[in-house]
């Protein structure tokens, strides 16, 4: 149970950061966001606000979507010979359209539908009452609503407020939005890890920090601040240098060459030798040195979150030269990386999440259609071009760059059903 809520709040995070990144920055370039929900699947409470946007509350709690009126995923289902009830003001303009058979409205008129523009015209037309003899149309206010088949109502998208309306600069920084969000949330994490640990670990130092007293370095006479110069021959310069030769060396007596308080000697040491991850590797007992202070953890946090961005650019690169399922990992392993981190405790947990939302960001980005950067490709090219592709072929674009990331994640999760289950 403990693992099943860390994976809901740790992925669900994730997905609502990111969503309220596009959220904000398109209120804030005059596009209607219609929905913003919490979680997936059937409603469970919905709100509409004045500003227009319906904030829902949906029963699966994984993550999160926003709705922006006219970005392709938007549509509400409406087709001729559908029936529906109207709802006017005194004026007889649409004010509520309702599509829903579990909700009913006093003094709405019902009717059956033939045609609608809710784009430009904002007309509605069809039978009322079951009358076949004549067609009515009727106005449609600008600010009405669609209270769609699960009861959900939502502001109706008129062409002044959808997506591609916007300026081109505001589409864009809408789109760079949500992997921007996943970026901030990342630094302030490993900042908040780094005031958790209490500083920041150095590790362009070959010193010594912390000696735990029952482990090989305190038993072979090392002490806190001593300077490891040689070990068995091999310089030593950073503290990966020295980590990389300890737990290569289980069980096996090393020449440490020592600097003490300006002199120089030789200690042999035996690393212990543990396991981890089915394999023995040789461990001291030591910890790097730590810098405390106040904006060395503010530092040290932001040139952490730096580290993991390179060290996943590198991943990326590694799939270029060897390609391989293995590099890659879906909802069973991060729901099994979630397990792990929960058994490890809240810092490992917060680790975790600093590192899968810098990966969310920076996986956003790839130039593939229906991610956020195959849509900056396209804005890219509409400002190259000077007018945008048109809707059909973004829409088979975008069809495409599903269907392969759909294709791609079957067969990661398969292949980390395999990895972790057999």
């Amino acid at each position: 149970m403990r693992t099943i809520i860390t994976f809901i709040i740790v992925f669900g995070i994730l997905v609502i950061v990111h969503e309220f990144g596009h959220f904000f920055f398109a209120k804030r370039s005059g596009i209607l966001v219609r929905e913003f929900a919490i979680g997936m699947g059937p409603k469970i409470y919905g709100h509409q606000a004045k500003d227009g946007t319906t904030y829902t509350l949906r029963l699966l709690p994984i993550g999160g979507y926003v709705r922006m009126a006219g970005n392709g995923d938007d549509e509400t289902e409406m087709a001729p010979g559908m029936p529906l009830s109207l709802l006017m003001d005194s004026d007889q303009v649409v004010k509520k359209i309702n599509l829903s058979k579990k909700i009913q409205l006093t003094n709405a008129i019902p009717m059956e539908l033939i045609r609608y523009d809710l784009d430009e015209a904002l007309t509605i037309t069809g039978y009322v009452n079951g009358d076949e003899t004549q067609e009515v149309t009727y106005a449609v206010d600008h600010d009405a609503s669609i209270i769609e088949a699960d009861g959900t109502e939502l502001r109706i998208a008129p062409r002044d407020v959808q997506f591609q309306s916007a300026k081109l600069w505001q589409r864009m920084l809408t789109n760079f939005a949500g992997p921007m969000n996943n970026f901030i949330l990342a630094i302030l994490l490993f900042i908040v890890l780094a005031f958790m640990q209490g500083g920041v670990t150095v590790t362009n130092t070959n010193q010594i920090g912390v000696v735990s007293p029952d482990g090989a370095a305190a038993a072979a006479g090392l002490q806190e601040n001593d300077e490891i110069l040689q070990v068995d021959g091999k310089s030593i310069q950073t503290w990966n240098d020295l980590t990389a030769i300890i737990t290569e060396n289980p069980d096996k007596p090393l020449d440490f060459e020592v600097e003490r308080n300006g002199q120089v000697s030789t200690i042999e040491v035996t690393p212990k030798s543990v396991e981890s991850n089915g394999e023995k590797i040789g461990q001291l007992g030591i910890q790097a040195p730590m810098k405390t202070g106040f904006f060395d953890k503010i530092i040290g946090g932001t040139q952490r979150a730096f580290s993991s961005s390179l060290e996943i650019f590198k991943a990326l690169g590694s799939l270029f030269t060897g390609f391989s399922l293995d590099k890659l990992g879906g909802p069973v392993m991060m729901f099994q990386l979630s397990s792990e981190a929960a058994n490890q405790g809240v810092m490992t947990v917060i680790g975790l999440m600093a590192i899968l939302s810098m990966n969310l960001g920076i996986v956003n980005l790839l130039p593939i259609p229906a991610l956020d950067g195959g849509k900056l490709v396209l804005n890219i090219f509409e400002g190259v071009r000077g007018k945008p592709l048109s809707q059909e072929k973004e829409g088979v674009l975008t069809l495409v760059g599903f269907g392969f990331l759909m294709l791609l994640m079957v067969l990661v999760t398969w292949n980390d059903i395999q990895r972790f289950f057999f």
